[in-house]
């Protein structure tokens, strides 16, 4: 952090003297005064519910789809046949358009439209469009979306029907983002590409919020993410050390896992060799289209949250993640999508490798359900 200070009522995207992304900070001696453990009950049951944490300042320019305070399910079965004390999924498929992107997205739209900034664009391996469009359509605003060709079918067909104006492109969600990039400056668009913005963060930091009072407000010893540009652990890091400013929590951190694809794992791979930044993935392949996501603008903050927290990296095999998604229905009635499956297959890696004891709280992170990636799993999967 260099402790450069940006003025919060003019859209920003990365600080400009280096290019990384830039942290929406906020006053917690002040927000701790009515952001309290009791106040909660009485507020919507969704990610608004931590408005003086979140970055929209006039209420009147939220664009709101009802995202977030997602359910924490205890996975009883699953606890057994691991042998895990255990083991609770966050189920984000139960967000509007599917997935937790629509929490990053909510804030990141909203703070737009309270910017003045009505004309978006984006690039998206999937999931990430969809929300933007939707968001972007509730709003009256314009949205440009630039995607890989080979991304779900479903993802390409609700950006449509939101109205957002799409861009098929070939190659890997990197070269959608240079086409973005390029948008941006030629059309004059505002790019809410991941981390290249400072408020999709803060819509996935809920994530953390929402487990904590979950929990009773309790930190759990494990949260397993799988990822692909990590905004969400980035996020979720960051929700951590607000909350102990709030004096929700104390010092106590879960310890983050980042899980890869092993045909797309540059994050894992800088992690193992000890560096901060991850060298671009060559040839990235996997089935988890969230997941293929060659080269990351915050691999150093995902890098740098794994390791203060006591963590570990770890890739799964696309076998394992349907593996992992197909145990997850049948167990607990979870659908999960193939990133949801990772977790499970690298919990269960972690397990036998003794990275994760028995007696442990472990929060799964299901990141979205798996309705929009039939076209791209093995016939008769289930």
């Amino acid at each position: 952090m260099t402790g450069e200070r940006f003025d919060s009522s003019q859209p920003h995207r990365t600080n400009p003297a280096n290019g990384k992304p830039l942290f929406a900070r906020y006053d917690l001696d002040r927000a701790k005064t009515t952001l309290t453990k009791d106040s909660l009950s009485d507020r919507p049951t969704n990610m608004w519910r931590y408005r003086e944490v979140m970055p929209v300042i006039d209420d009147g320019n939220i664009i709101t789809l009802g995202e977030g305070w997602t359910p924490l399910l205890k996975a009883d079965r699953l606890a057994a046949a691991t042998d895990v004390n255990t083991i609770l999924i966050k189920d984000e498929g139960v967000n509007p358009t599917g997935s937790f992107k629509a929490r990053g997205l909510g804030a990141a739209v909203s703070k737009a439209n309270e910017l003045g900034q009505t004309r978006l664009t984006m690039p998206s391996a999937g999931n990430a469009a969809g929300a933007m469009s939707a968001y972007a359509a509730a709003g009256g605003m314009e949205a440009h979306v630039f995607m890989p060709k080979d991304a779900p079918i479903a993802n390409k067909v609700e950006c449509e029907a939101y109205g957002a104006r799409l861009t098929l492109v070939e190659g890997f969600i990197t070269d959608a983002g240079q086409m973005s990039q390029r948008a941006a400056e030629e059309l004059g668009l505002f790019d809410v590409s991941t981390l290249r913005e400072p408020y999709r963060a803060e819509g996935k930091k809920t994530m953390g919020y929402e487990i904590v009072e979950q929990m009773g407000f309790e930190v759990p010893d494990v949260i397993v993410y799988p990822t692909g540009g990590g905004t969400g652990i980035v996020g979720i890091w960051k929700a951590m050390d607000e909350m102990e400013e709030l004096g929700w929590i104390g010092s106590e951190r879960p310890r983050m896992v980042c899980v890869q694809a092993e045909g797309c794992a540059p994050l894992v791979a800088a992690f193992e060799k000890g560096e901060e930044f991850a060298e671009p993935f060559p040839n990235p392949q996997t089935l988890a289209a969230g997941m293929r996501v060659p080269a990351a603008i915050g691999d150093f903050l995902v890098i740098r949250a794994v390791r203060e927290s006591g963590g570990t990296a770890v890739t799964v095999s696309d076998e394992e993640m349907v593996d992992g998604m197909v145990e997850m229905a049948r167990m607990e009635g979870v659908f999960a999508a193939p990133e949801g499956g990772a977790t499970l297959a690298a919990m269960r890696k972690l397990i036998d490798s003794g990275l994760i004891s028995r007696d442990e709280r472990v929060v799964l992170l299901v990141t979205g359900n798996a309705h929009k990636y039939l076209d791209m799993l093995p016939a008769g999967m289930i």
